[in-house]
């Protein structure tokens, strides 16, 4: 079951990161892209979409921690995204990759008609 209101607050998301991060905005663009990575996570495609820009920021950065925690997720995002999903993690790889966290509260809202989430 997909929520469009959910789906369209990821968009909007991604879109916020990529901006800032052409401005070289990394902290503006890094929040952006956990906010997404938390819209995103439960959707193969949205949640591998969110380590690839998390992998640019890294590069963009020049960030090898985030380069190579990327490039992991990146390959773990397309495995394991239906099978199982840290429910609230940002997604960077200054957070473990297995750790569950609180949803931000600014994106409870989306979460409200997703009873999977």
């Amino acid at each position: 079951m997909d929520n469009q209101l959910l789906k369209t607050a990821f968009y909007h998301q991604l879109k916020s990161g990529r901006k800032a991060l052409k401005k070289n905005s990394f902290k503006i663009a890094f929040y952006h892209f956990e906010n997404a990575h938390i819209l995103g996570q439960n959707h193969i495609i949205r949640h591998t979409v969110c380590h690839y820009w998390m992998f640019l920021f890294g590069i963009k950065n020049r960030n090898l921690k985030e380069i190579i925690g990327q490039a992991l997720r990146i390959i773990a995002s397309l495995l394991f995204t239906y099978i199982w999903i840290p429910k609230g993690n940002t997604g960077g790889s200054n957070i473990s990759a297995i750790r569950k966290m609180p949803i931000r509260k600014e994106l409870k809202k989306y979460f409200y008609f997703n009873a999977s989430f």
